[in-house]
């Protein structure tokens, strides 16, 4: 498997993972497939774009994918392309559902026509902790919890992941699903809490925070991930579902606290306003299933994770605009 499609690389994530691929590995052809919409951004890539061949193309449109199946002799698939603002996802779901559903169905359907059924080429499908909808206190997710979404986005999410996972079933292909934590990092759009905090508070303007800002999430480095990706790529049990988690719980409001501090800007600049619909209290993963059978687990305390991440968007403050 060395033609590998890595779809919304433009995005935060593809985008670090692609760099971090493309440098482990140089004699893989990685071929970049995004929409661009304004989550994309192909500044995200510069560092590697002498390794990659990028086409702009919506993973909805059957004839695009199955040309660039052809033309790239595809033989792998990392999954990354999705809609994936929550509330954006209240405001307009049904974009939500023809991206992360019927998007993800074309590519899989794509991929089986050009590998055949019981192919040994690899499909990983990159989804979130979130298809499992919310904690209380105590507990954590595991890769049998209750498939339980509380949003447009997560119902999309459990959704895709569900018809890929019917593909190993249905027709012998070689997939997995992944289903990671909060990432955090550089690259990431600026509609997310900690970049869009940054930016407020750089601008000395407002931090809003839902309800009292006590929703629990577990934050995990996107380093840590791309790393267990490569690693489910390549020696992930064909059909299982993988848990990513960064052993990082933290609370909104300690997290703003933490950004404002690290700023030397004020509490003051917090402002509590009305609570997200469905907003899920708490996530949390339990990793054990990657650590025992792969050998994957975090690398990066959230206190080291965070200061790094301030850091890059101080100097890198065009990716707050």
């Amino acid at each position: 498997m060395k033609n590998i499609l890595v779809t919304g690389a433009a995005g935060f994530i593809g985008a670090n993972f692609v760099q971090y691929f493309a440098n482990k590995y140089p004699d893989y052809k990685i071929i970049v497939v995004d929409k661009l919409t304004y989550a994309g951004n192909m500044k995200n890539l510069e560092k590697v774009k002498e390794k990659i061949e990028f086409e702009q193309a919506d993973i909805c449109d059957f004839d695009a994918m199955k040309r660039i199946f052809d033309t790239y002799n595809i033989n792998g698939v990392i999954h990354f392309a999705a809609e994936s603002h929550v509330d954006n996802s209240i405001k307009k779901p049904f974009i939500f559902t023809q991206t992360n559903v019927i998007g993800t169905h074309v590519l899989l359907e794509t991929a089986k026509q050009k590998w055949g059924e019981e192919s040994p080429n690899k499909f990983v499908h990159i989804s979130t902790d979130e298809v499992y909808g919310s904690l209380n206190e105590n507990g954590y997710f595991s890769e049998n919890s209750k498939i339980n979404p509380s949003s447009p986005y997560s119902a999309s999410k459990a959704s895709s992941d569900l018809i890929v996972l019917s593909y190993k079933q249905t027709y012998k292909m070689n997939v997995n699903v992944t289903n990671c934590s909060n990432n955090y990092g550089p690259y990431q759009h600026n509609e997310k809490l900690i970049p869009h905090m940054i930016k407020l508070a750089l601008d000395n303007k407002k931090l809003p925070v839902y309800g009292e800002g006590k929703n629990i999430r577990d934050w995990l480095y996107v380093e840590d991930h791309c790393q267990a990706i490569d690693i489910v790529f390549h020696k992930g049990i064909s059909g299982e579902r993988y848990n990513i988690g960064g052993h990082n719980e933290k609370r909104n409001i300690d997290i703003v606290k933490l950004i404002l501090e690290k700023l030397e800007k004020p509490e003051s600049l917090i402002e509590f306003v009305e609570d997200r619909k469905g907003h899920d209290y708490r996530y949390a993963i339990d990793p054990t299933k990657i650590k025992n059978e792969l050998g994957w687990e975090p690398q990066t305390k959230f206190e080291d994770g965070i200061v790094k991440t301030i850091d890059w968007y101080l100097n890198n403050k065009e990716w707050l605009k």
